[in-house]
């Protein structure tokens, strides 16, 4: 598939908020196409440049303010949801302040459908961070090849630096959300969450969780290692044991009519 076709789909396939936050690929591919135009006279070699150059830094201004804007919600969200779980053991935990059995179970399950949605949306995230970097590099390959430019390197390596890119925290709390999971919820109960899940999914054809996978899916097709892989590219994702991967594979989301 090619880049610009997935980064539609991606749009198309992430939270509705977020639309208008990824990158202007077309608008950038249509620049390139007529800086390199031979029969285009409206731009000198510099000037020209200059123009792209400023272009992408009002892309990535508008990544990392975005990016920035998200984790720091994470962080919050995340100390929320932690100490949602603390005040439900206390509460109506067996050695709670009012210990209830069904208040307990009622509560965890509420805890546990923010959870798995929250989680959700750093998976998107992070695919977020993925998508963009890679757009950045195929323009600027373009970009090179059209023009004659040395554009991508310098450009590149500047990108490696900004926040957007450096989705180290947000990845952790990624893990740590799948340990908490893990270790809080049964087995038993997960299963009927991404039942629950999928049943909503049905009936309505949007919902976080099939976005995450499409976003999984994502990840998994731009860093698969290839013929065409090299510097610029990130590294493999191998989600060959993912149960999120493996369960939405065997049974799909009926689509509705």
């Amino acid at each position: 598939m090619k880049f610009g076709k997935r980064l539609k789909q991606q749009i198309e396939e992430t939270l509705p908020s977020w639309r208008d936050k990824f990158l202007s690929y077309k608008e950038l591919k249509k620049l390139v196409r007529l800086i390199s135009s031979a029969e285009s006279p409206m731009y000198g070699k510099e000037d020209a440049e200059a123009e792209f150059v400023y272009l992408l830094n009002n892309e990535i201004d508008k990544f990392n303010g975005f990016f920035m804007e998200q984790e720091e919600d994470f962080i919050i969200r995340h100390k929320e949801l932690q100490q949602r779980i603390e005040r439900v053991i206390s509460t109506w935990g067996t050695n709670g302040t009012k210990p209830s059995e069904a208040e307990y179970r009622d509560e965890m399950a509420r805890v546990r459908k923010d959870m798995v949605n929250f989680h959700g949306e750093m998976v998107l995230l992070v695919n977020y961070s993925n998508i963009n970097y890679t757009g950045l590099a195929k323009i600027l390959k373009k970009y090179d090849k059209r023009t004659g430019g040395l554009l991508r390197l310098p450009f590149i390596q500047k990108v490696l630096q900004q926040p957007f890119f450096i989705t180290d925290l947000v990845s952790k709390l990624v893990k740590e959300c799948e340990n908490t999971i893990d270790e809080m919820f049964p087995v038993q109960v997960e299963e009927e969450i991404v039942k629950e899940q999928r049943e909503a999914i049905t009936v309505a054809g949007k919902g976080i969780f099939r976005n995450t996978v499409a976003a999984l899916l994502s990840m998994q097709e731009i860093r698969r290692g290839s013929s065409t892989y090299g510097h610029f590219s990130l590294p493999p994702l191998d989600l060959s044991d993912s149960d999120l991967i493996h369960s939405f594979q065997l049974n799909p989301p009926i689509p509705t009519v």
